[in-house]
């Protein structure tokens, strides 16, 4: 691991405090539980910012052959 250091706001710190007592958690611990969900769900957005700029791409492409007349061919 490595050693970061963080400012906080006083209204941060508190409810930090209280969820890790609430819990029964080390406050390192909570700080790295909610990064790590940071870190998923910004994953999780950027996968479908991709798959929305990718919507659509083939789309109106004259150089490609008819993909539903290959595929009745495969059955």
């Amino acid at each position: 691991m490595v050693r970061t250091q963080i400012y906080l706001t006083d209204k941060q710190r508190d409810a930090l405090v209280a969820i890790a007592k609430d819990s029964g958690k080390k406050q390192s611990v909570v700080i790295r539980e909610a990064i790590e969900r940071l870190i998923e769900r910004a994953g999780d957005d950027r996968k479908e910012s991709i798959l929305r700029k990718a919507a659509g791409i083939w789309e109106n492409r004259a150089d490609l052959p008819d993909f539903r007349t290959l595929r009745s061919e495969w059955g």
